[in-house]
Order: C-alpha cells, then structure tokens, then sequence
C-alpha cells in the first residue's frame, strides 16, 4: 500500500475543514529601507501561533473511538497549545510532554487550556520515546507536531488564506522553520511562489538538507538560541520532500537579529513575536532574502514570549 503523502489537494480540504475552528490572520502592510511587503500575522491566531491549524486538522480526523481514547503529543509549547485548545474543544483527553524548560508562559497556557503536561529533560530524554511510550500504554492517538500528513495540510491552510487575500499567488513567501510543517504546508498551497525558509543559526538543519539533497541532522553541539519553538534535531521526509520538491531553499539568521526584528515587530507593527516567530522577520529586515515586493510575504509565527525575556528586550531597545 502507497504511504499517503500530504497533497495540494488535501491543503485546500484541510483549509475548508478548519473553517470556523481557526482564525483567520491579518496581512499587513510593512516597509524597510523602501521596500514595502506584506506580513502574515499568524501570532495573532488562536493559541499565539500557526499550531492549532494543524493540531485542529488531525484531531477532526479522528474517529469517534480515537477520540475516545485521547491524544499524546510532545512540544516545546506552541504545538502543546494548539493541541490543547484543540482537544478542549473537541471534548478530548489531552497528554503533552513537554522539555522542563519550556517557557512557562507556554506550560501555563498549555495547562490552562485543560491538557496533563508530562516534562522531561531535553538534553538527556529523547521526548519521541516518551510520548510514544504514553501513547502505547493510554491507547492514545500520537500527534506530531510536524511529521503528520494532516498537520502539515492544516498548517497549509495558511497558504490559502494568503492567496483570498492576496486574489493571487504572492511571488515569495519567507517561512520560520523547525521540523517544516508550515513551510511544507505553504509550499502545497502556493505551489507558484518561491519559498524560503528560515532557522535559527546552528539549527539550520533544513537548509543543510535541501542544500545536500538529503536529509543531515543539526550537530553534536548545537549552540543555545532563545528560538526554543524551532528547534529540531532532524527533520521529517514528509516536510523534506514537499520543500525541496517546490524548490526551496533556506537561511539562517542570528540571535541578535531575531531580537531586533521582535523590535521592529513592536514599534512598526503593534505585534509581539516570541524569538522563533521573528525569525523569518528577522531574515527580511537583514536582506539575507534577496527583493521583497508589494507581492512578498513574509509570515511571522508565534507570539508567546517569555514576559522576562521581552522586557529585558525593551529594556535594551529604549537605552
């Protein structure tokens, strides 16, 4: 039997299935150094980021027996969100494991929204064991937070909502990337557009990879990034393949101008972004993405900062 593959298609069934589960976000208008493009404000989504598309788009899947038995998923914390609410609405038990230091803007939310939160220790726990191991013995539904076909076609829904704006395909589309569920999402639905993805510097294992041609883990030593939502060890095929299929290519940017992107967010835009949901931004604001139009997008992703974080950001912003 053929593995299923997320499609063009089942983004466009996935984008009509979230109706009224999802919210749509704005596309604002933006300027730098005389250029004028567009920005996708998924920080502005249910939940503070692009997560509860894909996470609402596996769980209406479901089958009244899965649904049940619950779902286990494992997150730094947008995805835990996006689960959550998700399942909360739905009327689902949900489990999600979580690194131990994980914002706790992020922990309380996900709680707050009625999930059980199982932490555990990112640097020596491999968090896939333990929820695959929750999953087994609960009977739970396991639900990745990026190496799903279901995701990734909610995540793409994204896409859609860029083209009825837009009454077009936009000629570029930068992307925060982890695993690559959104970036591979977009891909399918805007399969005109030139894609670009975008990771924290050390953490640029899909841009390695697409660059290779093959699938490369990030190092042995990764270095510390305050992008806690984009980082991923390894990549998954699904995503691999979607992206380098649509020709695209990816960067990195530095912790430096992730922060000063969180910054133009603030004061040209009125949007908070956490640091990995800037980092797309971040990669624009520095030119590493070559012409931006009237036809650019650039989408930001998250908005759930650490308060501490941010306001030792302002801090320095205002000296």
């Amino acid at each position: 039997m053929t593995e299923r593959r997320p499609t063009p298609d089942g983004v466009s069934a996935a984008a009509g299935r979230l109706t009224g589960h999802v919210t749509p976000t704005p596309l604002l208008p933006a300027k730098w150094r005389g250029r004028r493009f567009l920005i996708k404000a998924e920080c502005l989504q249910q939940g503070g980021s692009f997560k509860l598309r894909g996470a609402m788009n596996r769980l209406l899947r479901l089958s009244e027996e899965e649904r049940r038995r619950g779902v286990v998923a494992f997150s730094s914390g947008n995805h835990a969100q996006g689960v959550a609410i998700a399942a909360n609405r739905l009327g689902i038990e949900a489990v999600i494991v979580m690194p131990a230091d994980a914002p706790a803007v992020k922990r309380e939310a996900t709680a707050a929204a009625g999930a059980s939160i199982v932490l555990y220790d990112r640097h020596r726990e491999s968090r896939e064991e333990i929820a695959a191991r929750l999953a087994a013995e609960r009977g739970s539904v396991l639900v990745p937070s990026f190496d799903d076909v279901d995701v990734i076609e909610g995540q793409g829904s994204v896409g859609i909502e860029i083209r009825e704006q837009l009454g077009g395909a936009p000629d570029k589309v930068v992307v925060p990337c982890g695993g690559g569920g959104l970036s591979a999402g977009i891909a399918l639905a805007l399969p005109e557009a030139e894609i670009q993805i975008v990771e924290p510097a050390g953490w640029d294992d899909m841009a390695r990879s697409l660059d290779l041609g093959r699938i490369v883990p990030v190092g042995d030593d990764p270095p510390d990034t305050r992008c806690d939502a984009l980082q991923t060890k390894l990549v998954s095929p699904l995503t691999f393949e979607v992206l380098r299929a649509g020709g695209g290519r990816g960067m990195s940017v530095s912790e430096s101008d992730v922060e000063e992107a969180m910054m133009f967010a603030m004061r040209h835009l009125r949007l908070v972004l956490e640091p990995g949901g800037a980092v797309a931004l971040a990669a624009a604001l520095t030119g590493a993405v070559g012409e931006l139009t009237e036809r650019s997008v650039v989408v930001v992703s998250g908005g759930n900062v650490d308060p501490l974080l941010y306001a030792g950001m302002l801090s320095r912003a205002g000296r």
